[in-house]
């Protein structure tokens, strides 16, 4: 995508405890009418939606949830629709964006002005500059947090990836807390969001892992 061809405003789809990143795609179940709507209206025009959490700690005047500043752009690239009418998606994400503000209208869903002018990077496939003894560091690290809480992660598909689809491919994976994943999605750079996710891992202490059995 070229940024000529970035809208003024999208669709946004609040989902809580969910976050996708550039250049990764990610499946989802849509059944509830209103964003029946929203997939049917974005498949009839550019196919594109943005994801974005939802700030639970603050409401507006109509108890609906305040939305997070900084969310991501995705395109829809698969779609098919089952028999009790709910839509199987694929939406791989594209850019992240800035809220400017909630347009008012009559539709059942949100829709927002956005801004891209910070985030340009990410349409871009440039090489970053991270020495590849750091990352393996925070691989391991990670990988020991994945296995401790039972994730299964194909590491060597992952190492064919480019570095900044691993990053954020685990970075979207991992066991984080939802509001150190915004942390990860709001990361400027690359290179920042590797940073961050160290200093995350930090945090944890692996042992308190040992004993989890995750259902």
């Amino acid at each position: 995508m070229k940024k000529v061809d970035l809208p003024k405003k999208i669709a946004v789809f609040p989902l809580s405890n969910f976050i996708i990143f550039p250049k990764t795609t990610v499946p989802l179940n849509i059944f509830e009418p209103r964003y029946l709507d929203m997939i049917n209206d974005s498949m009839k025009s550019n196919k594109l939606l943005g994801m974005i959490q939802p700030n639970l700690s603050k409401h507006q005047s109509n108890n609906t949830p305040q939305l997070h500043e900084i969310g991501c752009m995705g395109k829809i690239t698969s779609f098919k629709e089952t028999d009790d009418s709910r839509y199987l998606i694929e939406l791989k994400g594209l850019i992240r964006f800035k809220i400017i503000s909630e347009i008012q209208s009559n539709k059942k869903y949100r829709e927002c002005e956005i801004d891209f002018k910070n985030f340009y990077g990410d349409l871009e496939n440039k090489k970053e500059d991270i020495k590849f003894s750091d990352l393996e560091l925070i691989f391991k690290d990670l990988k020991s947090l994945f296995e401790k809480r039972g994730f299964i992660i194909n590491w060597k598909a992952l190492e064919k990836q480019s570095l900044d689809e691993t990053i954020n491919a685990l970075a979207m994976a991992s066991p984080f807390t939802i509001e150190e994943k915004q942390v990860l999605l709001e990361a400027e750079s690359l290179n920042i969001r590797k940073t961050k996710i160290a200093e995350i891992l930090t945090t944890y202490s692996f042992d308190q892992y040992n004993n989890t059995t995750v259902q």
